[in-house]
């Protein structure tokens, strides 16, 4: 795998200005070489000034030594060759000098005034040492060879490492640049790693929460149903005993029906298989539909396990909904206002599930007392209320167990579909819950 960025920046311990040790190295080798070149061009050039060949010597180590910073101060390096030209020492200077100067991020103003700089000098000392030369009698060339040869050492010493330098800082810079796209890159993905996986985990909450509440709203209400039956039945079973067999009778259906509904709903839990028959890829999260469907399925099939299944509760199924909670006891009034119609069939499930969670609550918390259950059929929604009066005082409690789970799944699906849901206890010392639903 390739260093990103800031993989690179970590690796950096070079000394003082140097990012890495071999820079500093190269850098320090190079100085050393041009010292040595220059410090040996300083003995002719020491002879020629009419100064101590140790002065001249001295100059030229200094002068070559100035490579050592060509990284951090690339236009003193140039500057230097530059004034040393005439002395005609350095080439190894100016030809890395310059060459540094091109590939550094310096303005292309600079870079351009400086290598002009360094091409007008060496000209000038071409030409004039070949001009003495011709006047000295070395050289028996014309004058246009002067000329081309000045101007051709001048362009030849300077425009390599120019364009050299231009070429490698352009790629210096585009891998600076693929880098920093390259973390930007991977800092993205893991964000987007990080975000999927907050979203797999709700995902996963959502769907615990919707299994529950699917298996707590078909479930609930019958084995609640079961127990109020059970308890009349221990309560009359001497002094009644055919009162005794039908509530016998009515807990083996109801009981009957709580096992047809779990089996049908940990059947998709287990194998994936839809509400139809259709088998699903198996895969680590059950499908929420299927959950759905099946417990929809399973809760509206009847008490003798007929083959056919409806798609789901509906408000015609309210009133033997009521009739179930009137067998075991309660005294229920349904009323209907305006004029019944169809509507989709989430809308008619969910309102079927608010008014049976309602009934369960009443047979947990108010046994015997009076409820009243109101539908009402509006132009563009569809209302319920279920409210009942105060328990009697002398009313015995079945021991019905609450999670307090039964409220929130309500109002969770009400809202889920846009829905209005309030419950409360009212002035009477009763409970009431309320809720519309968009018709659409």
């Amino acid at each position: 795998m390739t260093a990103t960025g800031e993989e690179l920046v970590q690796a950096r311990g070079g000394p003082w200005w140097w990012a890495r040790r071999r820079s500093a190295v190269l850098d320090v080798g190079l100085a050393v070489v041009s010292a040595v070149e220059c410090g040996l061009e300083g003995i002719p050039f020491a002879r020629d000034a009419g100064i101590p060949v140790a002065a001249g010597v001295v100059f030229g180590v200094l002068a070559g030594s100035v490579l050592v910073v060509r990284r951090k101060w690339p236009i003193a390096v140039v500057l230097v060759t530059i004034a040393v030209t005439p002395a005609q020492m350095g080439f190894l200077m100016g030809v890395v000098g310059l060459y540094t100067l091109a590939a550094s991020e310096l303005p292309r103003r600079i870079i351009a005034s400086l290598a002009g700089m360094s091409v007008v000098g060496t000209w000038i000392v071409t030409f004039v040492r070949l001009r003495q030369d011709v006047a000295r009698g070395d050289l028996s060339i014309g004058d246009w060879f002067v000329w081309f040869a000045s101007i051709a050492a001048a362009l030849g010493v300077t425009a390599p490492p120019v364009l050299l330098g231009l070429y490698v800082g352009a790629r210096r810079r585009l891998m600076e640049s693929l880098r920093e796209r390259a973390d930007s890159l991977e800092r993205e993905l893991q964000l987007l790693a990080e975000r999927a996986e907050e979203r797999a985990e709700w995902a996963r909450n959502e769907e615990r929460t919707r299994i529950a509440r699917e298996m707590h709203d078909v479930v609930a209400h019958r084995v609640s149903l079961m127990v109020v039956h059970a308890a009349a039945l221990q309560a009359v079973a001497r002094k009644d005993p055919e009162k005794a067999v039908k509530n016998a009778a009515l807990v083996g259906d109801m009981g009957r029906q709580a096992l047809t509904e779990l089996r049908e709903m940990l059947g998709v839990l287990r194998t994936g298989t839809d509400a139809g028959g259709q088998r699903r890829e198996r895969v680590s999260v059950p499908p929420l539909a299927a959950v759905g469907v099946a417990a929809a399925a399973a809760a509206s099939r009847a008490v003798d396990g007929e083959e056919g299944a409806a798609e789901g509760p509906c408000l015609s199924d309210l009133e033997e909904l009521v009739g179930q909670s009137a067998a075991a006891g309660m005294v229920v009034d349904l009323s209907v206002e305006g004029e019944s119609r169809s509507y989709a069939p989430v809308v008619e499930s969910t309102a079927y599930r608010v008014v049976q969670e309602a009934l369960t609550n009443v047979h947990k918390h108010a046994a015997g007392a009076k409820t009243y259950v109101r539908l009402a059929h509006r132009v563009s929604e569809i209302a319920m209320q279920v409210e009942n009066e105060p328990p009697p005082v002398a009313a015995s409690s079945a021991g019905l167990p609450s999670g307090g789970n039964g409220l929130v799944g309500m109002k969770e699906r009400v809202s889920a579909l846009g829905g209005v849901f309030v419950s409360g206890p009212t002035e009477a010392g009763g409970f009431r819950v309320s809720a519309v639903i968009p018709a659409s």
